[in-house]
């Protein structure tokens, strides 16, 4: 692995897009250019225009008509698309109207154009920041020492000398004692303020990855790491604990937060997370000091678990959540998460359990989503309604020019983070 550390260590996301649009166009000057160009552009240019038209009505069926991906794709998204379609469709053609010479070009030129619209299509959704994230080979060590150490309260905090500058971040397995939930790793930030001889007794903040997905995206494509490390040194090494548990299962299992023949997730993260975080991680005992968050369907659970269990968490973070658990369509996620009965379906809805719960005296949410967010936003405005007619204290971050995307979860990550820790205390 050291040999490739280089490579997989490539930033996607800044200068090599840059390069490989450079290369798109040369790709593209390559794949025009012919001794018989008389006869050659105009086939060309038809096959650029019908290759283009191709991949927007592609992305059309894909993304809209059968909605492969859950989310609306953006304007830009499918230009890039519409960018890599033309480009194969030309090299395609240069490789059947050329000879044997130009086989090479149309096969080279056409796949470098795919990779640029590929590229394009990465940075508008911030999904993969390095070639190691295309691979899903998290750089995340296993956390073998876990603090035991003689804790300071936060009012009483000072920044000892020699103080780590960075929060240390490890992957643990969290048993599923009592659930029996066959969860993955679950990745934990220890701030500096909790990796001295004497560290702070902090909040703690228990986050989930959307579907499909995993906890290692949150720091990966979330740029959470840098979040909390830039909050960390502002104010003397101070953050929440952040705990990253795992409520899928896998890649692209939805459990949908609840306990059924899917999986018990909701017994998992409401009984074994916590009670693994207590006996295990220098925090805040108190409920009013505590958060459940997440992006996506992560935030739809957290609006589920932090309304259904007030005595647990005094905050929610919903990032870009939806107002009722899915698996598709209707039908099939009652088949299939509920047993088929609409009423255990209806008493999962976050809006049916906070009018369950309410009023609720003292619990904090946050709500974010993307200004461009067509599907998504209606839904977290709609939960955030919900949740201030319940009685929560909420507040709303819009993270401006972005979708359904990771663009979206770092700003969030960043303003809803920052409050919390100044609710929280952590002001430094």
């Amino acid at each position: 692995m050291p040999v490739f550390e280089p490579f997989l260590r490539i930033h996607l996301l800044a200068t090599v897009p840059i390069v490989m649009n450079v290369l798109a166009v040369i790709a593209l000057i390559a794949l025009l250019a012919s001794r018989r160009w008389r006869r050659w552009l105009p086939i060309a240019a038809v096959v650029i225009v019908a290759g283009a038209g191709f991949g927007f009505v592609l992305a059309w069926i894909l993304g809209d008509l059968l909605d492969l991906f859950g989310v609306d794709l953006s304007f830009l998204t499918r230009v890039w698309f519409a960018v890599a379609v033309a480009g194969l469709s030309l090299g395609i053609a240069r490789i059947v109207f050329s000879r044997r010479r130009g086989i090479i070009v149309g096969v080279a030129a056409g796949l470098v154009i795919v990779l640029a619209g590929g590229l394009g299509i990465n940075v508008d959704l911030g999904e993969f920041v390095t070639v190691r994230d295309v691979f899903a080979l998290a750089d995340i060590a296993p956390l073998r020492a876990l603090p035991h150490s003689t804790p300071v309260a936060i009012a009483d905090w000072n920044a000892p000398a020699g103080m780590p500058k960075k929060g240390l971040i490890g992957s643990i397995r969290i048993p599923g004692t009592t659930s029996h939930f066959n969860a993955r790793l679950a990745l934990i930030y220890l701030p500096p303020a909790a990796l001295v001889a004497h560290p702070a007794r902090l909040p703690v903040l228990i986050l989930m990855s959307g579907e499909p997905g995993g906890p290692s995206q949150l720091f990966a494509s979330g740029g959470m790491t840098g979040v909390l490390d830039s909050y960390a040194r502002a104010h003397a090494g101070l953050t929440p604990i952040i705990v990253v548990a795992d409520q899928l299962g896998a890649v692209d299992h939805n459990p949908m937060c609840v306990d059924s023949k899917l999986g018990n997730a909701a017994t998992y993260m409401m009984v074994d997370v916590p009670r693994w975080v207590r006996h295990n991680l220098i925090v805040l005992q108190d409920r009013a000091n505590w958060g459940i968050g997440g992006f996506s369907e992560g935030g739809t659970c957290a609006v589920q678990f932090g309304a259904a269990h007030p005595e647990l968490f005094g905050s929610i973070v919903d990032i870009s959540g939806q107002i009722a658990p899915t698996i598709g369509t209707k039908s099939a996620t009652i088949a299939a998460g509920f047993g088929g009965s609409v009423t255990k379906y209806n008493a999962a809805l976050p809006a049916t359990i906070l009018k369950a719960h309410a009023p609720y005296a003292d619990v904090l949410a946050l709500f974010n989503y993307g200004e461009l967010d067509a599907r998504y936003a209606p839904q977290v405005r709609q939960s955030e309604a919900d949740a201030r007619a319940a009685g929560m204290q909420t507040k709303t971050f819009v993270s401006p020019g972005t979708a359904h995307d990771w663009h979206t979860v770092e700003y969030s990550l960043s303003k809803s983070i920052g409050y919390m820790s100044q609710h929280w205390g952590l002001g430094g």
